[in-house]
């Protein structure tokens, strides 16, 4: 199913559509401030299973985001992370980043895993923010792709839905992405440091 939103005048009924379906376990396809992505309710066993299974990867090398809306959702998923992180994090979000953190002890139970860190995203994109503020808890998000080759993200809706529909529930249409990934930044360590380059812009940024 392909569902188009406008984003500068968001339709409450068709963003509740996308909502329904995720609280009813779909998997979806939907735009963010970089590319499209794949995602489910982070609290659904079976659907985050289905996303896990598109990505035909090992269980241990599985790279997954939690999209938030801001960053008061943190406290549940990320252990607790030292002023200078938050600070930076404050400065960069909502943007076209993913920040690793240390794991709470609720990763480890979605992912069935003994993973010890998470990806968190904020992305810049008002119905990502709207759809994630109305299911009431992050979306589990990963690229369409696997790896992370530039050329190979989709950026048409369109094209995306024909080739995914019998993958996912639906597709959230709202134009055309960019093919350039987030830039990650590793908040594990003392210092940040840069896993991957990407749409964001670091010089301002990496001041700590």
């Amino acid at each position: 199913m392909l569902l188009k939103i406008i984003t500068e005048h968001i339709s409450e009924h068709k963003l509740m559509q996308a909502v329904n379906c995720l609280q009813q376990g779909g998997v979806i396809i939907y735009p963010t401030d970089t590319v499209y992505a794949i995602g489910c309710d982070i609290k659904n066993h079976k659907a985050a299973e289905r996303v896990k299974q598109m990505k035909e990867t090992k269980r241990k090398e599985m790279n997954f985001s939690f999209v938030c809306n801001d960053l008061s959702q943190l406290s549940e998923y990320a252990a607790q992370m030292d002023t200078r992180t938050y600070k930076l994090m404050k400065r960069a979000l909502p943007g076209p980043y993913t920040f690793i953190l240390p794991a709470s002890k609720q990763v480890p139970r979605i992912f069935d895993t003994k993973k010890k860190t998470i990806g968190i995203r904020v992305p810049d994109h008002a119905v990502t923010l709207a759809l994630v503020q109305r299911l009431g808890n992050p979306i589990l998000s990963t690229s369409l792709n696997n790896t992370n080759e530039i050329i190979d993200y989709m950026t048409d809706a369109e094209e995306i839905e024909e080739k995914f529909r019998k993958l996912v529930d639906m597709v959230v249409d709202c134009g055309p992405c960019g093919n350039i990934p987030s830039t990650i930044i590793d908040c594990t360590g003392n210092e940040p440091v840069v896993v991957r380059e990407g749409l964001g812009q670091l010089p301002d940024l990496m001041i700590w």
